[in-house]
């Protein structure tokens, strides 16, 4: 979906395998839910906070321990370092400033599981401000992919940053929410509008059937929008993470949709 002016034409292109369709369930971890251990069996990759908005060395090296003993893939979750509010402000910031935020972050990470992860997904603000903003994409794109070339950019499906990622050859994995109800306009509905966190987790399930099998999530006015995801998020802190995650399983696994790391 663009972020910019609405949804992109077209029905979605989710991961293929032989048996048919299949998808990277994600989770942010590592930010102090006391449900990080029963949900980390339920995803697939897992986006661990690095010290800005949320974290620190002991809780990236518990939530990496955890992920590795499930075989979840290890990504790093930098954020605005403004942990009054979670780092969902979106904080005045420069290209320059934003690309050293991102990297420094990921570094921390990388120095506490001993190589670099697997992809970053950036947080809150931060993720919506580079989303949007080329001059802040170009300056985190480049800067990641300048220091590990292979690393997976995870973005928000339709954003700036998904199509500056993919102009410049990187490993972009595009993004869609479980959790989050979306706006006529393709963007995820603030979450200080109602109905903006999605509470009901068949609700969610169904959501995310649709959106694997069709390429289609509907949005807060009814509205068919199409969407190219190759990974759906659940946020850790959610008002059920675990239940919205096994209901989503339960529900793939009935429509025959495997559920595989975005890097294989």
């Amino acid at each position: 979906m663009s972020q910019a002016g609405g949804p992109i034409p077209g029905a979605g292109d989710a991961m293929r395998e032989a048996g048919g369709a299949a998808v990277d369930l994600n989770c942010d971890l590592g930010e102090g839910s006391a449900d990080d251990p029963a949900l980390m069996p339920l995803a697939t990759s897992v986006n661990i906070a690095c010290g800005g908005h949320a974290g620190d060395e002991a809780t990236m090296a518990a939530a990496a321990g955890l992920a590795r003993e499930h075989g979840v893939a290890i990504g790093a979750h930098p954020g605005h370092p403004d942990r009054e509010h979670f780092g969902r402000r979106e904080l005045a910031i420069t290209p320059r400033e934003a690309a050293r935020l991102v990297v420094e972050q990921i570094e921390r990470l990388a120095a506490v599981i001993g190589q670099p992860p697997q992809h970053v997904k950036l947080h809150g603000g931060l993720y919506h401000q580079v989303g949007r903003d080329e001059r802040l994409a170009e300056a985190v794109v480049d800067a990641v992919t300048g220091r590990w070339p292979e690393m997976m950019l995870f973005a928000f499906a339709g954003s700036r940053l998904a199509a500056v990622a993919g102009s410049r050859g990187a490993a972009v994995v595009a993004e869609a929410f479980v959790d989050r109800a979306y706006a006529a306009d393709g963007t995820l509905l603030p979450r200080s509008q109602p109905g903006a966190v999605i509470r009901d987790a068949a609700e969610a399930a169904d959501r995310v059937v649709r959106l694997v099998r069709e390429g289609v999530v509907k949005a807060v006015d009814g509205r068919p929008l199409a969407i190219r995801a190759q990974t759906l998020c659940i946020h850790g802190d959610g008002p059920d993470p675990v239940g919205f995650a096994r209901a989503v399983r339960e529900a793939l696994a009935a429509a025959g949709i495997a559920v595989r790391p975005a890097g294989g």
